[in-house]
């Protein structure tokens, strides 16, 4: 799908840096976006700042679903979760990128995550006896916990949105949710206490995803996915050093067949834009996979 020239893609991304929206009429075909879901979510958020041109959003109950649309053809673009500034890296959608060869990263959105706590009407902070949310969302909110709830326990969930829509079904007061502040007024809740994070600066990183790479010149990102033993990244980082690209962020998971062997997402920048020559030289080892160009945009609070 091309637009004037330039992937829409590319245009979402300049339109969203510089505060504008493309006409309507300007694009050949909707788009369509599979994400993490229920709507509610960050990863929605996320989606919605990106895409600001009347894209079709889906939201899919896994991450794994929404990279299979894109597979499959049934979604143009799939929006995933990362890393968080105090969770880390989100290691299941990591490793569900790991495990998508035939995708590419072509976007990031940077987050600002306001953490959020609500229960049912009526329901108070003497109420609560449990507290539901994702896995990220009860690491960020820890502290707060501690200090406001000692005595509750909590129960994961598949997202944040998943446990507004728990506490709303069962209408318990003595179960609480922390997610996005947007779901209490989807999902009938009251707000029970604000910014439940352990700070202010706390962000989370998505990816956005696509059967085709994008071609431009300038992309000041890139990802590589490269397989080795642990003894080898520092042979790789020294060559994107020498390459004159800056490494933003490095993952690590098992590769699943032998000890001290890892698959690391990796993502460098260049201040001037990633060259070809600059992948080149990089691509030349055995072990790296190229993941994809693409710039960073960041919602402001």
């Amino acid at each position: 799908m091309r637009m004037q020239g330039k992937s829409i893609i590319t245009v979402l991304c300049l339109s969203v840096l510089a505060g504008l929206t493309v006409p309507a009429d300007q694009a050949e075909t909707i788009a369509k976006v599979s994400y993490l879901g229920p709507e509610g979510t960050y990863t929605e958020e996320a989606a919605q700042f990106f895409f600001q041109n009347g894209e079709e959003l889906n939201p899919r109950e896994t991450v794994n679903i929404s990279l299979e649309d894109v597979l499959s053809g049934e979604a143009d673009y799939a929006v995933i979760p990362q890393e968080n500034t105090l969770g880390g890296a989100v290691v299941n959608y990591v490793d569900a990128l790991i495990g998508a060869d035939d995708v590419f990263v072509v976007g990031e959105v940077v987050l600002p995550i306001s953490q959020t706590l609500m229960g049912v009407p009526g329901a108070t902070l003497e109420d609560i006896q449990t507290v539901c949310s994702h896995a990220q969302g009860l690491t960020q909110s820890a502290a707060w916990r501690a200090e406001h709830l000692p005595d509750t326990r909590t129960e994961e969930m598949s997202s944040t949105a998943a446990a507004a829509s728990y506490v709303a079904e069962t209408n318990d007061k003595s179960i609480a949710a922390v997610c996005a502040p947007g779901a209490a007024e989807l999902y009938g809740l009251e707000v029970l206490a604000e910014d439940v994070q352990i700070t202010d600066v706390n962000k989370t990183r998505f990816y956005v995803l696509a059967r085709q790479g994008l071609e431009e010149e300038g992309l000041s990102r890139a990802v590589l996915v490269a397989t080795c033993e642990a003894n080898q990244i520092d042979d790789i980082i020294v060559l994107l050093h020498e390459a004159e690209l800056e490494l933003v962020a490095l993952h690590d998971r098992p590769e699943g067949s032998a000890l001290g062997t890892y698959h690391y997402v990796i993502e460098v920048e260049s201040e001037d834009g990633v060259t070809k020559e600059q992948l080149e030289v990089i691509q030349e080892l055995e072990e790296v996979r190229f993941a994809g160009c693409f710039d960073a945009v960041e919602k402001k609070r």
